[in-house]
């Protein structure tokens, strides 16, 4: 018969003061995390309607994508939704410039980074987030449409963050559209070619979840459309068939 294994336990190898201090930050972080919920719905929950724009911090002023983020959030602002960005520079500056010239708030989500992200100077409503999480759901929680412009793996990640909530009902169902039919082309073929093929997806989901549209008023109409055709009810009803109230409660 073989020896048995002796395991120490966690304890007689542990660094206690070490362990404790990590134990101290871990707790420190929850409080910050609650913070940022809490300071958000504070400044958010009476905001709507409301669009979130997401795209690349690293696009220039004069690329076209810049000019067309900053025209559709002037649209959007005028017509009376608040314009929700990342707060940084790129698509999210040229998003809070046109809605900061409109008739509606211009909203920033800032992200602490140690390189890259700096706030821009057109935010009526400026919050900070330490964690990427926290700022993620606050956008998707606030937001009646997302806009997604050409970006990098941050705005891939925003994208699949919300298309997998909708998805799988945990958040209610919202426009979602791609401006920039050439740069999104090879994601969608993609999407059908690959995912839906192999069903790792659902045989409508791209054509249900997805418009891309490049023109500003035709965005602005779409996103009207969808709630006057009263889709944003059916799919709410839908979503929440047969849960609880408490059960609702960690629902988007």
């Amino acid at each position: 018969m073989n020896d048995r294994k002796v395991i120490p336990s966690l304890r007689s190898i542990a660094d206690l003061d070490r362990a404790t201090a990590k134990k101290a930050r871990a707790s420190w972080q929850m409080f910050t995390i609650m913070a940022e919920f809490v300071e958000a719905t504070e400044y958010l929950s009476e905001l709507r309607p409301a669009v979130s724009i997401y795209g690349s911090a690293r696009i220039k002023a004069k690329d076209p994508y810049f000019k067309l983020t900053e025209k559709i959030a002037k649209k959007l602002s005028d017509a009376g939704f608040a314009v929700i960005s990342g707060g940084g520079p790129g698509i999210m500056e040229a998003a809070n410039r046109g809605a900061h010239r409109g008739k509606s708030p211009s909203v920033g989500l800032n992200i602490e980074l140690p390189h890259e992200q700096s706030g821009n100077a057109f935010q009526d409503i400026s919050l900070r987030f330490r964690h990427f999480f926290t700022r993620k759901v606050t956008f998707v929680k606030n937001s009646d449409a997302v806009i997604v412009m050409p970006g990098g793996f941050g705005t891939l990640d925003e994208l699949a963050e919300v298309l997998t909530l909708i998805q799988t009902k945990k958040s209610r169902r919202v426009p979602i559209i791609l401006v920039g039919a050439e740069f999104w082309q090879g994601l969608l073929d993609w999407f059908k070619n690959t995912l839906e093929t192999r069903k790792l997806i659902g045989e409508k989901d791209v054509e249900e979840l997805i418009q891309v549209i490049d023109e500003p008023d035709e965005i602005l109409a779409a996103i009207v459309q969808f709630y006057e055709s009263g889709k944003d009810a059916k799919a709410e009803n839908e979503r929440t068939k047969a849960k609880s109230e408490d059960d609702q409660m960690f629902y988007l």
